[in-house]
């Protein structure tokens, strides 16, 4: 398995936020798994509020995420989930607490501020990877071993 320090910044945000998020999101179901509109919102560790509708968005935002694990991907995961989580904060923050984005999602202010780290992290790692990867090292190339030619082999046999 490859070290992580040879992986980019977007790679282990789309690691470590897809892992978070699909955890979130299963955790979620035990709070609340109700698809109503927008349903039973219980709030998870007393602070995030959730519905089912919502623990199926950080579940498949987190497995998009897990699935993008390569470093074009990783990148582009994270430029996308970065503006999105960061137009859902700005949403959120706009309709207030205890409301719902799209009728069926509950947000809260705590959801929100961390909708925007969430978003904000993804940005910063999409800027801090390079369109492409660095150039890779591997083992030195080694020269091909062949017989003298006739000319380099000193004089003819007498």
């Amino acid at each position: 398995m490859a070290d992580v320090n040879d992986r980019s910044p977007a790679q282990v945000y789309a690691f470590v936020i897809g892992g978070t998020l699909v955890v979130a999101g299963v955790v979620g179901f035990f709070y609340s798994a109700s698809f109503d509109s927008p349903g039973t919102v219980h709030d998870v560790f007393g602070v995030l509020g959730v519905n089912g509708w919502h623990n199926v968005v950080h579940v498949a935002t987190g497995a998009l995420g897990l699935v993008s694990l390569t470093y074009a991907a990783a990148r582009t995961y994270s430029l996308v989930l970065g503006v999105v989580y960061v137009a859902i904060a700005i949403w959120g923050f706009v309709i207030g607490s205890g409301e719902s984005i799209l009728g069926f999602i509950p947000v809260n202010t705590e959801d929100s501020v961390l909708h925007a780290i969430i978003g904000v992290s993804g940005l910063a790692a999409y800027a801090a990877t390079p369109a492409a990867p660095a150039p890779t090292s591997g083992p030195p190339r080694t020269t091909e071993t062949r017989p003298p030619k006739a000319t380099e082999a000193g004089p003819p046999p007498t």
